[in-house]
């Protein structure tokens, strides 16, 4: 690290990958701050920053400040692997700085305190934080651990022989397959289900977790006050909650119609396969410890909201997400990408954003909570109606029939048109029904009408 990437460094202030400490500081706070780094998600402790602008900065003997760091490092339990800290200039003053690598695969503590960085500040591992951040790091993984107190007879066995064969494999050995993928273990001679057999193939999911479930909203508006128009919950298996949960949606979505060659075609206000896999990723990425919280998907008049529970693991971003490989869960990845449904690991934000730009649409969002993470589809509301006057599955996708995408298009080619001409591009339809079309052009701000009578024709706005 440079004198000058240090001192920007410092003029970001302590946050949650940056802790500052004074010079001789005592070894229990060396600890404590690598430990915090090291179960969140890495970050730099700098050495040598007083607390008190009154006061010099800066240390004054370096060496013993790089060994008192790696010693408590050493301290650390297990021993946090710390590479050797630099001694960095910045004008006359020297600092010590020790980076501490991200993505680790344990969890620390020093003399039996579990911290971790909030923001700014050091503070304690909560009994449920600490758990969840065990299992993250584990290999094991929760989908991967048996569920206390269920048995062999909760799995539904001929769902999971039809899974088996439209997965493509002999189903003559089920136990094989169900063990193979991770659904069941055998313990002490007696096979035990999963979470991960449980949530795939169990006959009622909910029992042993409750909050397996999606909670679905459709609002009128574009905010949380706005009417409620509809509200229902998708349980049972993952499967079936992806179904389900899709053709809420689906149902509730404008549906608008064109002309591909002689053939009329209805066009959805969302590209449905952008949805599918929104819906297929919350499942398959969701963190099924956190009690009390289901995947909340929201229809709103602008947007789908999918929210699911469970921060991104290690150090992973939003900002890393559109390259970024992982699984939560990935046993449930592989039933669920064997059966077509997920496209293959790390494929999903990817495909979103391809089928959205295809459908020119605006690019999805995801936006990490302190709980968990939320993706934003955006629907034709709100795009600047320039943008989809020339492309008529764009026109469709607002609620337009084929009729008025017609005329829509004819405008933006034409400039004007007379009520005769629409009438001439629409001979299959009654003059009322024409004009029924024109006034909802109009009313959506699609069209304007100039002159009267005879003299009247139409122009884009």
């Amino acid at each position: 690290m440079t004198g000058q990437e240090l001192q920007a460094l410092l003029e970001q202030g302590e946050g949650e990958t940056r802790v500052f400490l004074p010079s001789h500081s005592r070894r229990s706070a060396l600890g404590e701050a690598l430990v915090a780094l090291a179960n969140t998600r890495g970050g730099y402790l700098v050495v040598g920053v007083q607390r008190s602008k009154s006061r010099g900065g800066g240390v004054d003997t370096p060496e013993e400040a790089c060994r008192a760091l790696l010693e408590a490092a050493q301290g650390c339990r297990p021993p946090l692997p710390l590479p050797v800290p630099e001694v960095v200039r910045v004008g006359e003053l020297a600092f010590v700085v020790a980076q501490v690598p991200s993505g680790l695969a344990h969890v620390y503590h020093w003399e039996g305190r579990y911290l971790h960085r909030v923001g700014a500040a050091t503070l304690p591992l909560e009994p449920g934080e600490l758990r969840d951040l065990l299992l993250e790091r584990s290999e094991e993984g929760f989908d991967g651990r048996i569920v206390p107190g269920a048995t062999w007879d909760e799995l539904d066995m001929e769902e999971a022989r039809a899974y088996a064969l439209a997965s493509g494999a002999d189903s003559t050995d089920l136990l094989a397959w169900l063990r193979e993928r991770g659904c069941v273990r055998e313990v002490e001679g007696i096979v035990r289900p999963t979470y991960a057999g449980v949530l795939l193939f169990g006959h009622n999911p909910q029992a042993y977790l409750p909050q397996a479930r999606i909670l679905l909203v459709h609002r009128a508006g574009t905010a949380e006050d706005e009417n409620l128009l509809a509200c229902e919950e998708a349980g049972g298996t993952l499967p079936a909650q992806v179904r389900r949960a899709e053709a809420f949606l689906v149902e509730r979505m404008h549906r608008g119609r064109m002309w591909v060659g002689d053939e009329r075609v209805s066009v959805p206000e969302y590209p449905v396969e952008a949805v599918r896999e929104a819906l297929v990723n919350a499942v398959v990425h969701r963190d099924y410890a956190r009690q009390g919280e289901e995947i909340r998907v929201t229809m709103w008049a602008d947007r789908i909201e999918v929210y699911s529970p469970g921060r991104l693991p290690g150090s992973l971003r939003v900002q890393d997400l559109p390259a970024a490989r992982y699984v939560r869960n990935p046993r449930i990845a592989r039933i669920l990408g064997e059966l077509g449904l997920l496209q293959g690991i790390g494929a999903g934000v990817g495909r979103i954003q391809a089928l959205m730009r295809e459908a020119r649409l605006p690019p999805p969002e995801w936006q990490e909570s302190s709980t968990g993470v939320r993706l934003v589809l955006y629907g034709p509301k709100g795009v600047p109606l320039s943008t989809f006057m020339a492309d008529p599955q764009s026109l469709a996708r607002l609620g337009l029939n084929e009729r008025q995408v017609q005329i829509v298009l004819s405008l933006n080619e034409r400039g004007r048109l007379t009520s005769r001409e629409c009438q001439e591009l629409c001979p299959q339809v009654s003059a009322e029904t024409l004009r029924r079309d024109l006034a909802d052009l109009i009313a959506r701000g699609l069209l304007l009408k100039v002159g009267e009578s005879r003299a009247t024709y139409y122009i884009l706005r």
